[in-house]
């Protein structure tokens, strides 16, 4: 008996490790997904939205099935301008189920970047959840250097979508998609229980494992 109770405190005491290195492992994930997906010659996200936007959401290695039967899983990060509009926030977790996702076939995996474009879009993002084309609105993001081919749905969307599946890059379809508030992966990263809106309001250090992330933010976009 003893033994067992031994080895179930130890299972328990190795949980916030694994949640930690889980959560550290996807965000150089999100990391290298930011820096592909706004570097990948004429077919990347426009810089100029990218200038406008409130806040980036990252969620790599989106997966099709597996969690959800017939359904889409996946973890990221998001971070938003500071009040003053220069630098980045200390990031925030979110979960993103369901939907429906274009560029998804098979089993295959998805890097996805969102853009959120006004304050509208981020009151959704830092709300327990809500629903991508339900309650904010969503389109497909257009593509390369300049974003003067916007379509007026694009231009009027709160938030906009792109993914990179097997090196084809191009807008996405996230209909549908619920996004949710992932207080776990923000447990395991600032070691206490902290909302997103606590993180985007209030001046919240960047934890280290969380700086290239947010360095790499800086880099593509600081506004200073």
């Amino acid at each position: 008996m003893k033994i067992l109770i031994g080895a179930l405190l130890a299972t328990l005491l190795a949980v916030p490790v694994f949640a930690q290195k889980d959560v550290d492992a996807r965000l150089k994930a999100a990391t290298a997904t930011l820096h592909a997906m706004t570097n990948a010659s004429d077919n990347d996200i426009p810089t100029d939205l990218l200038n406008k936007a409130s806040c980036v959401v990252v969620i790599p290695n989106l997966k099709k099935g597996g969690f959800i039967i017939g359904g889409e899983y996946g973890a990221g990060f998001f971070s938003c301008r500071k009040a003053n509009g220069v630098g980045w926030t200390a990031p925030g977790c979110i979960k993103v189920t369901g939907g429906k996702f274009g560029l998804l076939i098979g089993g295959a995996e998805t890097d996805v970047v969102m853009l959120v474009m006004n304050q509208g879009g981020m009151e959704h993002l830092l709300s327990d959840k809500f629903q991508l084309g339900g309650e904010a609105s969503a389109a497909a993001g257009p593509v390369g250097r300049s974003a003067s081919a916007m379509t007026d749905a694009e231009m009027h969307a709160q938030i906009l979508t792109y993914s990179r599946s097997r090196g084809i890059f191009g807008g996405l379809d996230l209909a549908g998609a619920a996004v949710t508030e992932d207080d776990d992966a923000n447990r395991a990263l600032y070691g206490r229980d902290i909302t997103n809106k606590d993180l985007v309001n209030e001046k919240i250090a960047v934890p280290a494992p969380a700086e290239p992330f947010v360095h790499t933010l800086d880099r593509l976009s600081s506004r200073k």
